[in-house]
């Protein structure tokens, strides 16, 4: 594309989530297609440096966690040398790749929104169905749809940042240029969300940057599949690169190179501390001081005023608590409930969850399927363990636990006699939900707890029919989450509706699916030009009286 145009992205749109309803077409094909890929020998996943596929004789293995006898694929782990080969690669392209005009490097993802919306939908979900258990709809919404709104959405966050331009005075031109970072970024993404996977190292490099890629092992199928949507969508060799392998493996050696620009990263608190220490202990070292921006762990909460209603609250109980087994970052995890309302709720919500099925998600009946590995499996159970044990705990509802097939828990319901217990101030990143009744003339202490009582603040929900009362818990409430939402669940933040992130130990809260994140992937130049520039030093007011 010539860099004399000026365009306009085309205006973005949220992907429309399929039904998969008994009897559709769209259906049939989704099933025809993880017939394919769960009957198929295993896949052989290679690294990718540079447009090479780097096998590197270190391998590791994927397997279904609600099948764990099922070997999906085996992938190349990284090491020191890729990582050294990767940064020479991502240095090499940079030139070329950040000098792109900003509509070429654009139409690179907006072609991969399509292809994924099209002929890759299927392969994409079945991947995520497969390699990470989760239930045709959270695929479908997490896989596909929300993966091709970061690529539509973000096109144009690009421009608008671009826009983003100073006042200029008479005789004067003042401009920005939002060049890429120097050097390359780091991008870490999780397990429970392809699109998360998909956007960490595609927002930077839609900016002009080069990417290292360090993919959960995992998820690390529908790491594969991205790459190929990418690669079929003309990514240029080099700007991503993708590095299966083991976190310091990869990790360690990116972060020691004087080249790291920035670290994009989702996944536990615990790490991105360790990798914040890290950079701290380096920095004299890097060329310029990298930008770090990371969402990382939440202990989510809903919080229900005495007027809220019954059936909305629980719905919103099972669901936030229970899709995809809890294990969201926004994940309903502790609830508070008003006395006056203590025996509806929990009487409505132990029967509606003593009827959720569990199971493999090639089952489209079932509302669970199994959590993502053997780690995962004995922490859960470990907080099971710690609540049947304990005196200021009570499991009322489920709980139980097999992995003789796959990492299967019980959606667990539990009662705490305090509102700072374990249970409710630890992530568990499972399908665990604690809730505390508090009396109703102790509200205020009920949401100071709330606020205070666990380190996070990601998402959290209120349920009230008093606008009054929703005012006040909206303003008591105002840091304990980053995406706050009244009368509905906590989770499903939706690309170009609401920005996702949250602060304390939750991140750095800046906000994927929105201009605030890809504008940490520039540095800005002002530049100013005057036209007619002064020709004698001295100044009015030196002149005689």
């Amino acid at each position: 594309m010539s860099h004399d145009q000026i365009t306009r992205t085309p205006l973005p749109r949220n992907e429309p989530v399929r039904e998969y309803s008994p009897g559709s077409a769209e259906r049939a094909s989704l099933k025809a297609t993880l017939r394919a890929m769960a009957g198929a020998d295993p896949l052989e996943i290679p690294a990718r440096i540079g447009g090479e596929l780097i096998e590197t004789g270190k391998l590791g293995e994927a397997h279904a966690p609600h099948d764990h006898a099922r070997l999906l694929a085996r992938f190349h782990k990284c090491g020191a040398a890729e990582v050294r080969h990767a940064i020479a690669a991502a240095g090499k392209v940079h030139r070329d790749w950040s000098a792109m005009a900003w509509p070429d490097r654009a139409a690179v993802f907006l072609k991969a929104a399509e292809l994924l919306a099209g002929p890759f939908r299927d392969r994409m979900n079945a991947a995520t169905m497969l390699g990470q258990s989760k239930t045709v709809y959270q695929a479908e919404i997490d896989a596909a749809c929300e993966l091709i709104d970061f690529w539509r959405f973000n096109a144009q966050y690009m421009r608008q940042v671009y826009e983003e331009q100073p006042a200029s005075a008479p005789g004067i031109w003042n401009r920005l240029e939002h060049r890429p970072l120097e050097g390359f970024v780091l991008a870490v993404t999780p397990f429970n969300f392809t699109s998360i996977a998909g956007n960490l190292p595609t927002a930077p490099a839609l900016m002009g940057n080069t990417v290292l890629w360090k993919p959960a092992s995992t998820s690390i199928l529908s790491a594969h599949v991205i790459m190929e949507v990418l690669e079929a969508a003309g990514l240029p060799a080099g700007v991503i690169n993708l590095l299966p392998g083991d976190g310091p493996d990869v990790g360690n050696p990116a972060l020691a190179s004087p080249e790291l620009a920035g670290i994009h990263f989702t996944g536990s608190t615990g790490t991105f501390q360790a990798m914040w220490r890290k950079i701290g202990e380096n920095i004299a070292g890097y060329r310029s001081y990298p930008r770090i921006v990371g969402e990382t762990g939440g202990k989510d909460f809903v919080f229900a005023h005495p007027s809220a209603e019954i059936e909305p609250l629980v719905t919103a109980l099972l669901r936030g608590a229970f899709e995809y087994q809890g294990q969201k970052c926004s994940a309903a995890s502790r609830a508070f409930i008003p006395a006056s309302l203590w025996d509806s709720v929990l009487d409505a919500l132990t029967a509606q969850v003593a009827q959720i099925r569990m199971g493999s998600p090639l089952d489209f009946r079932n509302f669970m399927c199994a959590v993502i590995d053997a780690k995962s499996y004995a922490s859960i159970t470990g907080y099971l363990d710690h609540a049947r044990g304990a005196d200021d705990h009570e499991i009322v509802q489920g709980g139980k636990s097999d992995d003789t097939t796959g990492w299967f828990i019980e959606p667990a319901v539990v009662v705490a006699d305090a509102p700072d217990t374990k249970l409710m101030r630890e992530e568990i990143f499972g399908p665990v939900l604690t809730l505390y009744r508090y009396p109703d003339k102790r509200m205020d202490a009920a949401l100071e707890a709330a606020d205070r009582a666990s380190p996070y603040a990601l998402t959290g929900a209120i349920f009230c029919r008093d606008r009054s009362e929703i005012a006040r818990l909206t303003s008591a409430l105002r840091f304990a989450a980053g995406n706050f939402y009244i009368n509905d669940k906590p989770t499903g933040a939706v690309v170009g509706q609401q920005p996702f992130g949250g602060g304390r130990a939750s991140g750095t809260n800046d906000k994927a699916g929105s201009a605030l994140n890809l504008v940490r992937w520039v540095s800005p130049r002002a530049i100013k030009e005057t036209f007619a520039p002064p020709v004698d030093f001295r100044y009015r007011h030196m002149a005689e009286e």
